[in-house]
């Protein structure tokens, strides 16, 4: 890892720098990855695959621009999706058939767009299908999990819920943990649920965790915390590491948890007003 990328929010949504910023591994703020003026506000945050044709080795930023971008390692935007009123996208990751996948807030649901975006994307479930949608994963069998929490209104359900590979409504609520107030999910290295959560969402006093799920049944296998003496607060973009390492951003900063052990590692990077909402490591 040579570089850690944070996108900052702004505006009504926090303190934070409205930008896409870039750190050193030790930590350092070195600045915006990019100057570009059409990255405002941003949210989701993904690296192509490698060898993905001319998409390889983008890193794919949804803007609050209502469009997404996708940007060389030199911080180039090379791939624009272009506006569209109302898109409210937020976070994004690469379905198995290559396409860039984001969350509509506003429509509780999935786009999916091609990966040089430059097409209409497609839905992969109804519109409404979760109140709000707060991060996203596919199995290995192409199998769809969208955790379901609290939107800005205060109105939510707090779960997982599962999708087939078609969008078919397989499990509403796959969990029901009534300490979860899931901001993000990633899919672990051995396929478990692994969920940022912020309980009660919103409070001053919330309880700051990351939750691991057994898709088969939602059942909780384990609970990482970090250490309170780093007050860490709201938890959002999750992101593994080479050598088993999980990373969260959230408010001022981020952190590392060892996964394998759940062990703290402690502060990553640290800065006042960060408000970050997803984390990206660059080789």
């Amino acid at each position: 890892m040579s570089r850690i990328l944070v996108t900052s929010a702004s505006g009504a949504n926090g303190d934070g720098y409205g930008t896409l910023l870039c750190f050193s591994a030790g930590g350092e703020l070195a600045g915006p990855f990019s100057d570009d003026s059409r990255i405002t506000d941003p949210r989701g945050l993904s690296l192509s695959p490698a060898g993905d044709g001319p998409a390889g080795d983008l890193v794919y930023v949804t803007s609050g621009d209502d469009r997404v971008l996708a940007l060389d390692q030199n911080g180039n935007v090379t791939l624009d999706s272009g506006r569209t009123e109302g898109l409210d996208a937020g976070g994004g990751t690469f379905a198995p058939d290559g396409r860039y996948c984001v969350t509509l807030r506003r429509r509780g649901t999935i786009l999916a767009l091609p990966p040089r975006l430059d097409a209409d994307g497609q839905l992969l479930l109804p519109d409404g299908s979760v109140p709000f949608p707060r991060g996203f994963g596919f199995g290995d069998r192409g199998e769809l999990y969208l955790s379901s929490g609290v939107g800005p209104s205060g109105k939510g359900d707090n779960t997982i819920t599962r999708f087939d590979p078609d969008g078919r409504l397989r499990n509403r609520r796959l969990v029901s943990d009534p300490e979860l107030s899931p901001l993000d999910l990633a899919i672990a290295p051995g396929g478990n649920l692994v969920v940022s959560s912020e309980w009660p969402f919103g409070s001053p006093g919330a309880r700051v965790t990351i939750r691991e799920y057994d898709p088969p049944t939602g059942r909780l296998v384990r609970v990482l915390a970090p250490d309170p003496a780093v007050k860490f607060a709201r938890p959002r973009g999750l992101r593994f590491g080479p050598g088993g390492q999980l990373y969260c951003v959230g408010q001022d900063h981020v952190v590392a948890f060892d996964f394998p052990t759940g062990r703290f590692l402690g502060v990553i990077a640290e800065l006042r007003k960060l408000n970050g909402q997803a984390v990206l490591l660059l080789e």
